[in-house]
C-alpha cells in the first residue's frame, strides 16, 4: 500500500506548475465551505447595518423574495429595490461560492487562465472576465495605500501592446501596423510606443505602480502617480531625473537622489525599486504579454500577490472578501470595451 513517502517523492517529481495546481486544488477542497453566496454576502456587508448600495442610505427594509428565493430589499431613501449581490462584481452570476473560492486561490497562485478554468470548472472566457472583475474592485483598496518613511522611487517601462481579438470589433481599429510576434518595437529607446509606469515602494513592503503615461516621464506625470500617495516629511530616495526634484519640493518630500542603481548614500539606495522592477518584468513575462488597456490590473496584482506580508490562505481569503463585498458592478461588455490605452497622459490632454 503507498504510503505518504511515496506520495511525497511523486510530487517532488513533478512540474513547478504541477505542483502549484495540485496545491491550489488541495487548498480548495479544504476551503470550499458550506455557505453560499447570500449568506456570505450578507455577513460580509452587513456588519455595519443593511447599506443600500445604490445611496449608501442605512433605512432599508425586507421586501420579500424573488423567485429564485433571494431576499430583496426597498431602499426607504432612493426608493430603489436590491438584492445582497447588487452593485457587485458577483451580480448575476450563476456559479456557487465555492468556485469563485477555488478561482481566488488560483489567482493567489497566478494560475494562467486556462489552468484556473480547468481547475475550477468554468469556461476560459469566464475565468478572464472573472479575473478582471476581482482586479478591477482590488483597484478600490489599492488606491487607499499611502507611503511614509524611506521611499524608493523610478520607472519602468512596458512596451505599448494592443494584444486581443479585433477582427470583430465595432469600436477599435489599430492605431499603427500590428508587430509580428517575436519581433521588439519599431523605435528603440524611450519613445511614444513605450508605456511608462512610475513605481514606489517604502521599507515597509508597501507598494504603488500605476501606467500614467506614454514615453518619458515629467513633473506633472509624478503629481498624478503620487499626490496624496506619499506624505510630508517624507525621504524620496530617486535616480537623477529633474523631474523628482520639482515634484519633492512642492510636496515638501525630502529628496536623495543617486547617480548610479547601485550607489549607496548612508542607509540611503534604490536596490529595493530595482528589485521590484524585476519581480515586476518577471510576473508580467508569465502571461505572454499584457495589453496595455489591462496593464494597471496586472500591476495590482502583482502588487497583492508578491507584497503583501499575509500567508497565500489569508491572501486569498482578504481578496475573496475584499472583491465580493466591495461596491462595484462591472460587466463583461464593460471589461471588453474599455479603452484600447487607458493611459492617463492621454486622458488629461484630451481633456485640456
Amino acid at each position: 500500500m503507498p504510503t505518504i513517502t511515496d506520495a511525497l517523492d511523486i510530487i517532488g517529481k513533478l512540474t513547478k506548475a504541477d505542483q502549484n495546481q495540485l496545491k491550489t486544488m488541495l487548498l480548495a477542497s479544504n476551503s470550499a465551505g458550506d455557505a453560499d453566496m447570500e449568506t456570505f454576502l450578507t455577513q460580509k456587508r452587513t456588519t455595519n447595518g443593511q447599506v443600500c448600495p445604490c445611496c449608501g442610505s442605512v433605512h432599508s427594509v425586507r421586501n420579500g423574495h424573488r423567485k429564485d428565493g433571494r431576499q430583496r430589499y426597498l431602499c426607504r431613501d432612493c426608493g430603489k429595490s436590491y438584492v445582497i449581490t447588487t452593485n457587485s462584481i458577483a451580480s448575476g452570476t450563476r456559479k456557487p461560492l465555492a468556485t469563485w473560492k477555488r478561482f481566488v486561490e488560483c489567482m493567489i497562485a497566478a494560475l494562467p487562465l486556462r489552468e484556473a478554468a480547468a481547475i475550477c470548472g468554468i469556461h476560459r472566457n469566464t475565468a478572464f472576465f472573472w479575473r478582471h472583475k476581482i482586479l478591477d474592485a482590488l483597484q478600490n483598496m489599492a488606491n487607499e495605500v499611502v507611503l511614509s518613511g524611506i521611499v524608493e522611487a523610478d520607472e519602468t517601462f512596458f512596451a505599448v501592446s494592443y494584444k486581443g481579438n479585433h477582427k470583430k470589433s465595432l469600436t477599435f481599429a489599430m492605431p499603427r501596423p500590428a508587430h509580428k510576434r517575436g519581433h521588439a518595437e519599431h523605435i528603440r529607446g524611450i519613445s511614444h510606443e513605450k508605456v511608462c509606469v512610475p513605481c514606489a515602494v517604502n521599507r515597509g513592503g508597501l507598494s504603488i505602480a500605476r501606467a500614467i503615461t506614454l514615453g518619458r516621464i515629467s513633473t506633472k506625470d509624478l503629481h498624478r502617480a503620487y499626490d496624496g500617495r506619499i506624505t510630508e516629511g517624507t525621504t524620496l530616495v530617486t535616480d537623477k531625473h529633474s523631474s523628482y526634484t520639482r515634484f519633492a519640493k512642492s510636496n515638501n518630500i525630502n529628496l536623495i537622489q543617486l547617480k548610479g542603481g547601485k550607489v549607496k548614500k548612508g542607509l540611503f539606495h534604490i536596490q529595493h525599486i530595482n528589485n521590484y522592477h524585476s519581480r515586476l518584468k518577471k510576473f508580467i513575462e508569465r502571461f505572454n504579454g499584457v495589453s496595455t488597456k489591462y496593464l494597471d490590473n496586472y500591476l495590482i496584482w502583482h502588487n497583492f500577490v508578491n507584497y503583501a506580508k499575509e500567508t497565500s490562505t489569508e491572501k486569498a481569503s482578504i481578496l475573496l472578501s475584499f472583491a465580493l463585498s466591495t461596491l462595484k458592478h462591472e460587466t463583461c461588455m464593460g471589461v471588453s470595451v474599455r479603452a484600447s490605452a487607458p493611459i492617463s497622459d492621454i486622458i488629461y490632454r484630451a481633456a485640456c
